[in-house]
C-alpha cells in the first residue's frame, strides 16, 4: 500500500488540547488551501472561504469568545472564561471554512453546502498528508452572530467548522469504526 493510502487510512481527528507547535509554515498553509479548494464545485460558485486564525488572533478570538459568553453565563467563573479564551489559542492554526449559498436555478444549495464539507474534508486529509494533527469541530462559536460578526461574517454566511492544525502532541487511539457489511448495499 502506498504511503498515502496508509496515511488516509489512519486519519483521526486529534483534539485541539493535543495540538501544538509547530504548526504548518506559509508555503505549508498555501499547500493546505490549494488542496482544500479542489473540491467538487457544480457551476464554479466558489460556496465558501477561508479564515485564517492564528497568532495573537487566537487569543483575540478567545476574548471574543470570553465576552460572548459571559454576556449569557453571567454566573460563569474565571474557569469556564478561561475555557473559552483558550478555546482556539492550543493548535498554531485555526481554519475557519466559511459557507454560502449563491441562489442558482441549476445548482440546489444542499450541493454548495456538500462542497463547503467537502472542503472541510480535504483540509482535514491535506494537514494528515503532511504529518499534521487536525480537529473539525463547531460548537458555540459558530452558530453566535457575535462571534461570526467578529470574524467579518455577512448575512448568509454560516462556520461549516473550525479546522484547527498543528503538531499532534499526541495521537488519540482509533475509535470502532462501522463494519462495511453493515454500511454497504448493492443494487
Amino acid at each position: 500500500m502506498n504511503e498515502s493510502l496508509s496515511r488516509l487510512l489512519s486519519r483521526r481527528s486529534v483534539p485541539p488540547r493535543w495540538l501544538g507547535e509547530p504548526g504548518p509554515s506559509a508555503e505549508e498553509v498555501e499547500t493546505l488551501l490549494t488542496i482544500a479548494s479542489r473540491v467538487p464545485d457544480h457551476g464554479k460558485l466558489v460556496p465558501w472561504r477561508f479564515i485564517l486564525i492564528e497568532g495573537e488572533g487566537r487569543n483575540r478570538l478567545g476574548e471574543v469568545l470570553a465576552s460572548a459568553y459571559r454576556a449569557d453565563n453571567p454566573q460563569a467563573g474565571e474557569e469556564a472564561l478561561a475555557t473559552e479564551r483558550e478555546r482556539f489559542a492550543k493548535a498554531p492554526l485555526v481554519v475557519a471554512v466559511v459557507s454560502w449559498v449563491a441562489p442558482h436555478a441549476k445548482i440546489p444549495d444542499w450541493e454548495q453546502e456538500l462542497s463547503a464539507g467537502a472542503v472541510c474534508m480535504n483540509l482535514l486529509s491535506a494537514a494528515t498528508a503532511l504529518g499534521y494533527g487536525a480537529s473539525w469541530l463547531t460548537g458555540w462559536a459558530a452558530f453566535d452572530r457575535r462571534v461570526l460578526d467578529a470574524l467579518g461574517l455577512k448575512t448568509g454566511e454560516r462556520i461549516a467548522g473550525y479546522i484547527h492544525i498543528g503538531t499532534a502532541k499526541e495521537i488519540p487511539s482509533d475509535r470502532e469504526r462501522p463494519s462495511l457489511s453493515d454500511i454497504v448495499t448493492r443494487f
